[in-house]
């Protein structure tokens, strides 16, 4: 990959659920898929933090 899909404070969306949040933090491998560290709010009302990769994400 061409540099990292997401920049720090970025507005992302979970693909799958359509919760909201933003990239807090990045890791890039060189033998394993790019992942980022976003808070966001959960269907239930939590703020929550967790690892995702690019493909569970997209720009808001």
């Amino acid at each position: 990959m061409n540099g990292l899909a997401f920049k720090l404070g970025d507005a992302v969306a979970l693909t799958m659920s359509k919760e909201a949040g933003v990239v807090i933090g990045r890791a890039e491998y060189e033998a394993a898929a790019d992942q980022f560290y976003v808070r966001y709010v959960a269907a239930d009302g939590r703020q929550v933090r967790d690892w995702f990769g690019a493909e569970d994400l997209s720009k808001r």
